[in-house]
């Protein structure tokens, strides 16, 4: 389990995660779309899920959607702990109607990013496109990952973010289970995966 409350002058925010659950999640973000995506990453990461978040939505969405993703980042480094065990890396490709989508992601303890996508509309569900990049550069840095994505194509830019959290779900769910063969021990030569 990792739990992780936020508060700036801008948001307050909490976030539980359990790595061992159904799916089970309720997201509160005062952004419905944004609520949306993080179902996704319960649902398809079987992982149990729990975010309120309060931000100055009045000004505009960006730091409610920034330190959603600071927190569940670091929610998901704190239930991880010493990382001892897990499968450590792992990728997904999934398509959603006129979209495919990829993401790999490493969780070597060196934050990372490359996100390829290409924006055919600038927002959905009153969040700017460009808010989705940064969403997961933030994640990537507080969970202490290497974080690719490409949407290979896609025509729809709602199917082509819900295709990437969707990946990243599933590439969640394989690099956070743990591997029996490992006995317990850190999946590095280093002997480490902290930065």
């Amino acid at each position: 389990m990792g739990a992780v409350k936020r508060q700036t002058g801008e948001t307050r925010v909490s976030v539980e995660v359990n790595l061992d659950g159904t799916g089970q999640h309720s997201t509160h973000t005062g952004l419905p779309f944004l609520d949306h995506m993080l179902a996704q990453v319960a649902v398809h990461g079987l992982f149990d899920l729990n975010v309120e978040a309060r931000g100055d939505l009045d000004v505009d969405s960006h730091h409610t959607v920034e330190d959603v993703a600071l927190a569940l980042g670091e929610a998901f480094a704190r239930a991880l702990g010493e990382r001892k065990g897990i499968v450590r890396a792992a990728s997904a490709l999934v398509p959603m109607d006129d979209t495919l989508a990829e993401v790999a992601l490493d969780f070597s303890g060196r934050p990372y990013s490359i996100i390829n996508v290409d924006w055919h509309t600038p927002s959905v569900g009153g969040i700017a496109n460009s808010q989705w990049p940064h969403f997961l550069e933030s994640f990537a840095l507080r969970a202490g990952l290497t974080l690719h994505v490409a949407v290979r194509y896609g025509r729809d830019d709602h199917h082509q973010i819900e295709a990437i959290f969707k990946g990243l779900a599933r590439a969640l769910n394989q690099a956070t289970r743990i591997d029996p063969r490992r006995c317990g021990a850190t999946p590095s030569t280093k002997g480490t995966l902290t930065v």
